[in-house]
């Protein structure tokens, strides 16, 4: 039997990812902040809760020892991630190093803690649960942009030194998830902002096709098994959609035409 760990596991893809696994018949490892609130996932199949904050270098690393001292593990999905919204000026110091501790340098710690386990049986997987945002960027998000795309480029780079010991290196881009993504999302305000803001909210509302949860841990899950040497995975009809606008008419001008959306000018 197989064995997956995950970060990020109490609601939405993590949650999907961990119940899929595990109907699948894997062995899940599901990693969260706060175990005592999640009362399903204990009860299924083949699935252990343990409490992990990613954010939380320490707690890495015991939680990575004790379990690669008991466990053979194959696939390690860093999952664990928010959004902060709004403009950067109006975030606090505290808000930016937390959203990029937990978003980007949470998952670079537990893949740097499991590395030795992979290499030692020359054999395991990371994936990263990137986002349509760590491929394009949209307005009034750019430190959750910034800890998206630096996870698409440390897996990029990370697959090379990797390949060596048959350790594979996967993204998945999903775009718009039917969660509560975005009613988890530390959102800043500022008066000099309010127009764009209302468009950003309304793009990632009810303008944006969400794709279900369970719909994006398929891709996980294809991802995980499909023997491909692929590095990125992009998932759901959306941001499938908006990655090939960029690719079609180049990033300048995919940029130019979100400048329009937003601003009603042309940018030049």
């Amino acid at each position: 039997m197989k064995t997956i760990f995950i970060t990020g596991a109490s609601s939405g893809l993590g949650k999907a990812t961990a119940k899929l696994f595990s109907a699948k018949g894997w062995n899940v490892i599901a990693t969260m902040r706060t175990p005592a609130r999640e009362k399903e996932l204990g009860s299924l199949p083949n699935i252990s809760v343990l409490e992990l904050d990613v954010s939380n270098p320490k707690q890495i690393l015991e939680v990575v020892e004790r379990v690669t001292s008991k466990e053979r593990v194959d696939v390690v999905l860093n999952n664990a991630g928010y959004a902060l919204t709004g403009p950067l000026e109006a975030s606090t110091d505290e808000q930016l190093v937390t959203q990029i501790n937990t978003n980007q340098l949470g998952a670079i710690l537990v893949t740097k803690a499991f590395i030795p386990h992979f290499r030692e049986r020359k054999s395991g997987m990371f994936l990263a649960t990137t986002s349509i945002g760590g491929l394009v960027s949209f307005p009034l998000n750019a430190v959750y942009h910034a800890t998206k795309w630096a996870l698409e480029g440390f897996a990029e780079s990370l697959a090379f030194e990797l390949r060596p010991f048959n350790i594979s290196v996967k993204t998945v881009s999903p775009g718009g998830i039917k969660s509560d993504f975005m009613g988890k999302a530390q959102m800043v305000e500022d008066k000099h902002y309010t127009e764009m803001f209302q468009k950003m909210l309304a793009m990632f509302g009810d303008a944006v096709p969400g794709s279900k949860p369970e719909q994006i841990a398929e891709v996980v899950y294809e991802a995980a098994t499909d023997g491909k040497e692929q590095l990125r995975y992009v998932a759901g009809a959306d941001a499938i959609a908006t990655y090939q606008r960029r690719v079609d008419v180049g990033s300048e001008m995919f940029h130019r035409e979100l400048m329009n959306q937003f601003l009603n000018a042309e940018a030049k």
